[in-house]
């Protein structure tokens, strides 16, 4: 009878114990294999860290190159110093925009 099961219950007989709340085989390093991994975990993260980084750091020198570039080819114009023509039309008593037209609301 003892065959019969066995062979019902195939290889589940040995994981039987462990589903009923019994005891489950510990791995002696297992803690030590853990505190490895978790090392080595926070090693690849500062590593990552340290690439985008260095990553930005070199895109904001390009950025700022460029902002040199551009700043260095604009002619300064002498309008630049006065008045701009917006604060000129507001100024004069003109509107700016869609000049001021406003929506109808109809009430029924």
């Amino acid at each position: 009878m003892e065959f019969v099961m066995k062979q019902a219950l195939g290889g589940a007989t040995k994981d039987m114990g462990k589903m009923l709340g019994g005891d489950e085989e510990k791995d002696p390093d297992a803690a030590k294999k853990e505190e490895e991994r978790q090392e080595a975990l926070r090693q690849e993260e500062e590593e990552r860290k340290a690439k985008y980084a260095k990553m930005e750091a070199e895109r904001e020198a390009m950025r700022q190159g460029i902002r040199d570039k551009v700043s260095a080819t604009r002619i300064p114009s002498p309008l630049a110093s006065q008045n701009s023509p917006r604060e000129v039309g507001r100024q004069q008593g003109q509107r700016s925009g869609m000049g001021g037209v406003t929506a109808a609301v109809s009430r029924g």
